[in-house]
């Protein structure tokens, strides 16, 4: 991709964040707009860089690993893809924010690397609140039993939500999804639970983050509307 196309990408997607965020009555600037680079090589990212991104977005551990190792600490990754237990070791100390943690499980794994490596994890918890059966994330009858379960633990800190939404063809669609995962976000924030520290609220993508940022996002994950189709590998 040419710097200059990804320019122009980039600005017409922060016009939109910013349109969506005035008809919301909410200030743009609240909204982290999150290249996710999966996929594309450390040039393009290096590109984003040259272009003010600092916070990029990968679904891969191992993308992860290469591209820091090229980039080291001028960008921060956040992991948003499926992240084994196996794995936690190699990327903890790599990323700045964890945003699909979907079980106690992984929340154990994540906090016991966190003290080894004498650091606090941040994490947001991954909800599937359209029960897609094909994707990760708690159902929310589960939600109440995890939170009690994370207060527990000193390594970790849990600063929001993150979503994956279906992929449908009206965006509008998609609403009350978003609207429910804002609801869930301010009651737990009003619960005060211990170590729960509602911030972050990571949802919608190319297809639906103008929707997404009227609903209250403040994270939007957008990779298509600003690199184009991936090819296949």
């Amino acid at each position: 991709m040419e710097l200059e196309e990804l320019r122009n990408n980039l600005e017409s997607v922060r016009d939109s964040i910013a349109r969506a965020a005035a008809r919301a009555g909410r200030n743009p600037e609240d909204v982290l707009l999150l290249p996710v680079t999966k996929t594309l090589g450390a040039d393009v990212v290096e590109q984003a860089w040259q272009l003010g991104i600092r916070q990029v977005g990968e679904n891969k551990v191992q993308e992860i690993l290469s591209k820091k190792e090229v980039m080291g600490e001028k960008m921060q990754f956040h992991m948003i893809g499926h992240l084994q237990r196996n794995k936690v070791h190699q990327v903890l100390d790599k990323v700045c924010l964890i945003h699909s943690v979907d079980s106690v499980r992984l929340a154990e794994e994540i906090n016991r690397e966190a003290e080894k490596k004498g650091l606090t994890a941040r994490i947001l918890l991954e909800l599937n609140v359209a029960r897609e059966e094909s994707k990760y994330g708690i159902l929310e009858e589960d939600l109440d039993a995890l939170l009690q379960n994370l207060a527990r633990f000193q390594h970790i800190r849990v600063e929001g939500l993150m979503t994956v939404a279906p992929f449908v063809e009206n965006p509008e669609e998609n609403r009350k999804i978003f609207r429910r995962m804002r609801e869930i976000f301010i009651d737990i924030r009003q619960k005060k639970v211990n170590n729960i520290d509602m911030q972050i609220l990571s949802m919608g993508m190319t297809n639906d983050y103008e929707i997404a940022v009227e609903e209250g996002a403040t994270i939007v994950r957008v990779g298509t509307g600003l690199f184009g189709h991936r090819q296949k590998k």
